[in-house]
């Protein structure tokens, strides 16, 4: 059964993502969309930080699962970890299906991605799920804010990759049990969440400034040149606002 609180959040994220989509009509697909190439580098960029990303969390819920406290636990990460890895594959395909070397698409986004990790390395597996409950829905937030201003061939793969995989109801229903038990611990993993809140977005800053095509598509799509501060600030704010009912769910301060 779903965690109550999961499912309220999910719906709202579901809420939101059509609301934004309503607000950018479709347009075109990716034969017609690709044909400017300031698009086509924004979304191999966008694929190739989303395909990065993907295989990172592989890698961190494998290594997560080290701290379970039981089987069925270390089990449950293991298939996120399993349907993470899926997902990096899609993207995988995807880029190469269009020319690109998923590889060369990955690089730029190394640093800032394993930066975020090495920085946030949950100490027990309270703070792991934590980690992977709001880290993880930090960056689909991000994600989901620019699949709207998408062609409908990537909007549909961004958004189908964005998918929960079990994170929400698992990690809701296992940090709630655990304050249950030692309220003491609330406070402290309270502060985690903050501070992961802050290192993913300034992680995620730093990726908007430094690629430009990506910033035109995030503040406007083809459309826009130049680096609005203004309209990303807003974007920021809004991902801001579902990170701090996430931690409601959670039974957290934010």
């Amino acid at each position: 059964m779903e965690t109550p609180e999961a499912g309220k959040q999910d719906e709202t994220d579901e809420q939101t993502a059509g609301a934004a989509a309503e607000a950018y009509p479709s347009i075109g697909d990716w034969a017609q969309c690709s044909a400017d190439p300031q698009y086509r580098a924004a979304v191999v960029d966008l694929l190739g930080a989303l395909a990065y990303g993907e295989l990172s969390a592989f890698e961190r819920l494998a290594e997560d699962a080290k701290l379970a406290p039981s089987l069925e636990d270390k089990a449950a990460l293991a298939g996120m970890a399993a349907a993470e890895f899926g997902h990096y594959r899609v993207l995988s395909e995807r880029l190469a299906g269009i020319g690109e070397n998923p590889a060369e698409a990955m690089q730029p986004f190394a640093e800032a991605l394993e930066s975020f990790h090495r920085m946030t390395a949950p100490a027990d597996w309270e703070e792991g799920l934590v980690k992977a409950y709001v880290g993880d829905s930090i960056a689909a937030d991000f994600y989901r804010e620019v699949a709207v201003r998408l062609d409908d061939d990537t909007r549909e793969l961004v958004l189908g990759v964005m998918a929960d995989t079990g994170h929400a109801e698992f990690a809701v229903g296992k940090v709630r049990e655990a304050i249950a038990a030692d309220p003491r611990i609330g406070g402290r993993l309270a502060l985690w969440g903050r501070r992961l809140m802050g290192e993913a977005l300034s992680q995620a800053q730093r990726v908007v400034a430094e690629r430009d095509a990506l910033s035109n598509l995030l503040i406007g799509g083809t459309e826009v040149r130049g680096f609005d501060l203004v309209e990303v600030g807003k974007m920021f704010n809004r991902i801001t606002e579902a990170h701090t009912r996430r931690m409601a769910a959670l039974g957290l301060a934010s």
